[in-house]
């Protein structure tokens, strides 16, 4: 992986870290609901699979075009590709140990 691809991978994750379910106080990457993050090898396109935490989630919508406008803002990245997936089937396990914290989960 080139320096240039690792920085946006960096960036990227801090991106993630600001997206947040509206009804959990935890961003989506700690809960464990972003499943894979590829950059192209010129950093300018990403492509995202995430989950939710639940598949009739209401704020589906919102979620995931919260997540898509606020990568495609990154400097040098042209398209953000947010796909929903739901396999593997979210569940708490996957949260980092600061969400199951936050959660009350520890």
């Amino acid at each position: 992986m080139n320096e240039k691809v690792a920085e946006m991978q960096d960036r990227v994750v801090e991106v993630l870290r600001t997206v947040y379910d509206p009804e959990i106080p935890v961003n989506i990457y700690d809960l464990g609901l972003i499943y894979n993050v590829e950059v192209s090898d010129d950093a300018t396109r990403l492509s995202v699979d995430m989950t939710l935490t639940a598949p009739n989630c209401p704020a589906a919508d919102f979620i995931v075009e919260d997540a898509r406008q606020k990568l495609e803002a990154i400097t040098g990245l042209e398209k953000a590709d947010v796909r929903l997936v739901f396999e593997p089937e979210w569940n708490k396990d996957m949260m980092s140990d600061e969400a199951k914290l936050e959660m009350g989960l520890l």
